[in-house]
């Protein structure tokens, strides 16, 4: 499904300005992996507690910025590219912070090995949306 997206669908995405897709390629051009980052918002009634209760009372939809998917090649697994992949898309989502409102990222993991990496990172389970995501308090901390 990753591969089919990268092949036939990210081109017309990024025209039409639903996503930017990022490319990880060697020097011969082989591609090793790739993300695609969009806006997006996220009801307030899916965020945890403790983090809704410090937001203002007037946002129903959350700005964020959507991890909409992230791929290595099967050629090059095993290899920590997932991670540098996302590591990548964090700095971008937090650079772009500081200049269009975001307070975290999401990602709505394809499968539970996709949810176990992310958690790895400590993104955070929204119940009930099989969604999760990660404030941009704390990506700001990798970057500082």
């Amino acid at each position: 499904m990753l591969d089919r997206y990268l092949h036939k669908q990210a081109k017309q995405d990024v025209k039409r300005k639903l996503s930017a897709c990022f490319i990880l390629s060697d020097t011969d051009h082989t591609v090793k992996g790739y993300y695609t980052l969009s806006n997006a918002g996220i009801s307030r009634s899916l965020i945890p507690e403790e983090i809704k209760n410090r937001l203002p009372l007037s946002y129903e939809s959350l700005p964020v910025t959507l991890l909409g998917r992230l791929a290595v090649s099967e050629l090059f697994k095993g290899q920590g590219l997932g991670s540098l992949l996302l590591i990548d898309a964090l700095k971008r989502s937090y650079i772009v912070s500081n200049t269009i409102g975001s307070m975290a990222v999401v990602v709505d993991p394809i499968d539970e090995h996709a949810r176990t990496f992310y958690a790895r990172f400590q993104f955070i389970e929204l119940p009930g949306s099989g969604k999760m995501f990660l404030p941009m308090k704390t990506i700001e901390q990798l970057f500082i």
